[in-house]
């Protein structure tokens, strides 16, 4: 999704605006989790770019994306610049650090 989106139409409530333009942005994000993945990956990953223009716009990460849109609701911008694009991902598994080996709360308290 590559998409200008004007926050201050003239027959509408800037309030119902902005609540249709979270409700497209999610509903594009459920529709893109929703294909198929290709072999190999476990999710869907999104690189995201928000700003007043193509030219200003920055990367983002997805979970702030709503939270920016409403600061630049906020701040009293007239429109915005939102990307957003689907790229297969593998998720890095982490595995728990071993604790110290022969300490067990028992030893450690006070008889």
């Amino acid at each position: 999704m590559k998409k200008t989106f004007q926050l201050t139409p003239a027959d509408k409530k800037p309030e119902r605006v902005l609540e249709a333009i979270k409700h497209e942005i999610r509903q594009y994000l459920k529709r893109e989790r929703r294909k198929a993945l290709p072999e190999g990956s476990d999710y869907w990953d999104f690189d995201c770019q928000l700003g007043l223009s193509l030219e200003q716009a920055t990367p983002t990460h997805l979970a702030n994306v709503i939270t920016g849109v409403d600061e630049l609701a906020r701040q009293g911008a007239a429109s915005f610049y939102l990307v957003l694009s689907a790229k297969p991902a593998v998720r890095q598994r982490t595995t728990p650090e071993p604790g110290p080996v022969g300490e067990s709360d028992a030893e450690s308290e006070p008889v």
